[in-house]
């Protein structure tokens, strides 16, 4: 596995010992807001595999890495299994059936090729699978050559886009691009974004004698692969995998794929008669309220403002028809961490101050009034996310916001920071250095734009979803997250590089 990591990083142009250079604490003191960004299942390769500089798609056919083996784990087919029920799915023009997808080479290939399949950016793919336990499945200690095998969807788990016409793409050669950032978590959206906010797992207490008790996962000894099924393909070319149970919790309990919040917007209905800003508890999707320390809580106790924007938060209370309402707003529910928080409940002031609606982002934006930190998810139909949100239509929201926020007040002394929140089951070359039990998981994009980023940088250091709960507790000297210490002592016991907090794509010097 070292040798794996050593050779990426190689790659990217960087050793396993490289450090971030460190500023003095009253360098950061010159940023005043951080506003972080968190859009939808997107591998580095697949849409910045072609960035000029950066550790790409290029470097994978260098590597042979790209070779994706058979789930009988025997050899390398020729060709890639067709996409399970074509590109794109129903409704979605044009239409690329999966028999239009047979015998495609064993190699990645370009989505938007106008010599190959011509989908633009602005056209929807079907969805992938991205889950916890396929993740690290996937990822196949570091070789990276059973995604395919593990997926739902064929072929398309190799699919890449030549993202340079999108808005990001340019705003990342102007700033800085980070082609070293992981996702926190192993698998999928729910997970990720509880460890974005508290770099903690959430827990359902004896789950076994629970509501949500057939969730439970049935894994390997190896404790980091589900068990197939007995009626399973046993090759990635006759179909996808099936799993004894592939559930919600590990079997010790913690919830690492969705769940639903315990408290409205919800994808639970309120319990029968029941309080209605409540889900239901007795429905076996409801995780049960989470005690963990957040990052809120932190930045509480030195008395530093924050807030959690979410796109169509206040039409979603109003009214619960729109979750998960396709195509717009489609409001993701399980993409609220901090409305799995028992200090967040309906009632308590806590949340009347930091959970708000992108109304009030857009609105503090242009008054210069943003909160020292600021975390903004855009509402379901713009974050990106495959299956139901096109690449496009987001990148350019997202960099929309951005150009709001160049306009404020307050963006002389700002700090953004756009990422995914995972992968969303593409393929990435690179391996993910050897963490904790949860995490680092598959490579993902991470722009950082700021009049101190450095300009048409790329940058290589080690990060994962975590550094920027990194950056926030160093900027305003807050305690530490005890996920952050768990991560920092795995990745040194493995002998795996030291993780980054972000200022390395700094410069600091005076800008006035």
């Amino acid at each position: 596995m070292l040798s794996l990591v050593a050779a990426t990083l190689a790659l990217a142009g960087c050793s396993g010992q490289e450090k971030a250079t460190a500023p003095a604490s009253a360098d950061l003191s010159k940023i005043d807001n951080v506003v972080v960004i968190f859009g939808e299942n997107r591998s580095f390769d697949n849409l910045y595999g072609l960035f000029p500089g950066a550790n790409g798609i290029a470097n994978s056919l260098k590597q042979e890495n790209y070779k994706q083996l058979d789930r009988t784990g025997r050899h390398a087919p020729a060709f890639l299994p067709p996409a399970w029920g074509g590109l794109t799915g129903p409704g979605v023009t044009p239409v690329i059936t999966e028999e239009m997808t047979e015998r495609l080479p064993n190699v990645p290939f370009q989505i938007n090729d106008p010599g190959g399949f011509n989908l633009g950016v602005n056209v929807r793919t079907r969805d992938l699978v991205h889950r916890f336990y396929q993740n690290q499945m996937q990822i196949d200690d570091g070789r990276n050559d059973k995604f395919v095998a593990y997926s739902d969807a064929g072929a398309l788990v190799m699919g890449y886009y030549d993202g340079s016409k999108l808005p990001l793409w340019q705003i990342a050669k102007q700033y800085t691009l980070a082609d070293n950032f992981f996702m926190g978590g192993f698998g999928g959206s729910f997970f990720n974004h509880i460890r974005l906010v508290c770099a903690c797992s959430p827990y359902y207490p004896h789950a076994d004698k629970s509501p949500a008790k057939d969730k439970i996962a049935v894994v390997n000894p190896d404790g980091v692969s589900l068990k197939i099924a007995a009626n399973s393909p046993k090759s990635d070319l006759q179909g996808p995998p099936k799993f004894v149970n592939d559930g919600a919790l590990t079997p010790d309990f913690y919830a690492v794929n969705t769940m639903q919040p315990p408290y409205q917007p919800s994808g639970v209905a309120p319990a029968p008669g029941g309080d209605p800003r409540f889900a239901d508890p007795n429905d076996p999707h409801t995780l049960p309220p989470q005690t963990q320390k957040h990052i809120g809580d932190m930045l509480d106790s030195r008395k530093v403002s924050w807030a959690w924007y979410s796109g169509a938060w206040d039409a979603a209370l109003a009214d619960r028809s729109l979750i998960y309402k396709f195509p717009k707003p489609n409001f993701q529910a399980h993409h609220q961490p901090f409305n799995y928080f028992k200090d967040m409940a309906p009632g308590t002031e806590e949340r009347k101050e930091h959970l708000k609606d992108e109304k009030d982002f857009l609105a503090a934006i242009k008054a210069g009034n943003l909160p020292a930190v600021s975390f903004y998810k855009p509402q379901g139909n713009l974050n990106q996310h495959s299956g139901y949100a096109n690449v496009y239509d987001g990148d350019k929201h997202i960099a929309d916001i951005i150009h709001k926020l160049q306009q404020s007040p307050q963006w002389k002394h700002m700090l953004i920071v756009v990422t995914y929140d995972e992968n969303g089951g593409y393929w990435d070359h690179v391996s993910p250095p050897k963490g904790d039990r949860w995490g680092p998981g598959s490579r993902i994009p991470a722009i950082i734009v700021s009049p101190y980023a450095k300009r048409g940088f790329v940058d290589h250091q080690f990060y994962d979803t975590t550094s920027i709960l990194r950056f926030i507790t160093k900027r305003w000297q807050l305690p530490e997250l005890k996920g952050l210490v768990i991560r920092d002592e795995a990745l040194k016991a493995n002998n795996s590089p030291a993780l980054g907090d972000l200022t390395h794509a700094l410069d600091l010097s005076d800008k006035s």
